[in-house]
């Protein structure tokens, strides 16, 4: 194990406590460039202790291990010395992935099986790509959201068996005075539960949201967000009424659009389209461009967009389009922000109405309708 600091090197510690997922996930992560495994833990206790005798750059995350498991490493982490954790959960465990981001882990990996597997070398693609996330990113935002959110998760968590259970619910009530569309990409979880459980359910808007996401595990968000929040939140399905005091997720896999009434009775409705495929460039979804584009031509004024966290420009055609349709346009503070770079990209344009910490957002939102309102 290595203790010496190499300026140029991220430093990974690799925790799990199967023996050979921590070989696998060690292997893959010293193929990267400039990237040196210092250090390997079977539980969350050996490590805390390697995690403060090293101090990597970077920790890879098992949460389900013996003696410590990973939340409590979390907690102890985030509050100590923060550094960036990427989880490694299989889709069994897609509700501890988000009680995971909530306690300061900055994203999260799907394993292809939950067990240990030789499929688990179909993650290095993946892997490589959220290495390059860690190298530019804020890592006190880390604790700092962590914190803000620790009191209110854990009250809600306690009683949880008091909240909605699930069960299906289908969007109902009035239609929306006014829409809020918001992107979010790295470090967007954390930021949505926060803004979604300061909404008011007697605000009369709608909530549509395209969160980065594996499309497996949009449902098991929603979800999370609908047990925590005052309001409904919903993964979205295509054809649903658009309502006010509901939340819409766009799932992982699709883009989501909004459709005008077919009749002045009808209410609107969402729609869940494909993404279309130009060359050989990746393909972001949901997309925030196409989901702003779209609530621009129904609602326009009466729209407001929002973007938050997250590498990249995502957001940045789509507020374009909506302000010219006259929408409001709010940017996570880049400052502020886990990932600065699609607030960032988005602040550039000059488009922007509002520049925010993410706690200050709901209000914005308040603030939104209450203009739009006659």
């Amino acid at each position: 194990m290595s203790t010496t600091r190499d300026p140029v090197k991220m430093r990974a510690l690799v925790v799990d406590d199967s023996a050979y997922n921590r070989q696998t996930i060690a292997t893959m992560l010293e193929s990267l460039p400039g990237v040196e495994v210092v250090g390997r833990a079977m539980n969350g206790r050996q490590a805390l202790k390697l995690a403060f005798d090293l101090a990597p750059d970077l920790i890879t995350l098992d949460l389900d291990m013996p003696e410590m498991d990973g939340f409590a490493f979390l907690r102890l982490l985030m509050t100590n010395r923060p550094t960036p954790v990427l989880v490694v959960s299989g889709y069994a465990q897609r509700e501890h992935v988000f009680r995971a981001l909530e306690l300061g882990a900055l994203d999260f990996l799907a394993k292809p099986t939950r067990d240990v597997s030789p499929d688990l070398k179909a993650i290095e693609r993946e892997l490589q790509e959220k290495v390059e996330i860690v190298r530019r990113l804020q890592a006190v935002r880390l604790r700092d959201r962590a914190m803000a959110l620790a009191v209110s998760a854990k009250s809600r968590e306690d009683d949880l068996s008091n909240v909605r259970p699930i069960r299906p619910y289908v969007p109902s009530g009035p239609p929306p005075a006014c829409v809020v569309a918001i992107a979010a990409s790295t470090g967007g979880p954390p930021a949505l539960q926060q803004i979604v459980c300061a909404i008011d359910p007697a605000w009369p808007v709608a909530l549509l949201i395209a969160q980065h996401m594996p499309a497996r595990f949009t449902g098991a968000f929603a979800q999370r967000l609908d047990r925590l929040a005052n309001i409904h939140v919903v993964e979205a399905q295509d054809g649903q009424r658009l309502c006010a005091g509901v939340a819409y997720v766009a799932p992982g896999a699709a883009n989501l659009e909004v459709e005008a009434g077919a009749g002045p009775m009808d209410l609107p409705r969402v729609r869940i389209v494909p993404p279309q495929r130009t060359g050989g460039s990746p393909v972001i979804t949901p997309s925030g461009d196409h989901l702003f584009a779209s609530a621009a031509a129904q609602y326009g004024p009466r729209l407001c967009c929002i973007v938050l966290t997250g590498m990249g420009s995502d957001g940045r055609e789509g507020v374009a389009v909506a302000h010219r349709a006259g929408a409001t346009i709010v940017a996570e503070d880049p400052w502020t922000a886990v990932m600065p770079g699609m607030p960032y990209s988005v602040v550039e344009t000059g488009l922007v109405h509002e520049v925010l910490r993410v706690e200050a957002i709901a209000e914005g939102i308040r603030r939104f309708f209450s203009k739009c309102l006659p």
